[in-house]
């Protein structure tokens, strides 16, 4: 994302948070050299949050209810190319480590009859049925037209999304990565 540059060179909008501190859920944890990284932490709670509820009441709107964020994101994962998937592929995509969380979720979306599951030797698969594709194009098109249409009023483009969206992956890999070297701890 791109910041407004000063005649000299600075971060205007840099210098303005500075002015008001730093926005931290943890203040213990924004010394030193992590001011920052906590201010990003706090934005990721808070918009990790802010999500989780958007996409429960998206699904509420467009007709199934009583679903956790993780059953949408399951719904969504089972729909995603219209190919059966096994639950140890969906917790790989969504970087879920605690699998019985998604078997629970699957066993959720087939009592609402939205996925089913059929036994291929020793593996369950799960495909959705035609009851869960029209609550995802539903879904989809709540989607489209309480958020996308907002995020254009408010500047942001594709690309803005899409820059985003890598510098998220990349740090994702970072927490993994320092979750590995803190479990060896």
């Amino acid at each position: 994302m791109k910041t407004k540059k000063s005649a000299n060179g600075s971060d205007e909008s840099a210098k303005a948070r500075r002015n008001v501190g730093p926005i931290v859920s943890s203040a213990h944890l924004a010394s030193g050299r992590a001011v920052e990284l906590s201010e990003l932490e706090f934005g990721l709670i808070v918009a990790g949050n802010a999500f989780n509820r958007w996409m429960v009441r998206c699904m509420n709107a467009a007709g199934l209810h009583d679903l956790s964020q993780l059953d949408v994101l399951v719904l969504h994962s089972v729909n995603h190319r219209d190919r059966a998937k096994k639950s140890a592929d969906i917790c790989l995509v969504l970087n879920v480590e605690d699998s019985h969380t998604v078997t629970y979720s699957l066993k959720k979306l087939l009592k609402h009859g939205v996925v089913t599951s059929e036994r291929r030797g020793k593996e369950t698969y799960y495909s959705v049925t035609e009851k869960g594709d029209d609550v995802c194009k539903r879904y989809a098109e709540i989607r489209e037209n309480c958020l996308v249409d907002s995020l254009r009023t408010l500047g942001f483009a594709n690309s803005d999304l899409g820059e985003v969206a890598s510098f998220l992956r990349g740090i994702s890999g970072l927490y993994d990565q320092a979750a590995r070297s803190a479990a060896s701890l």
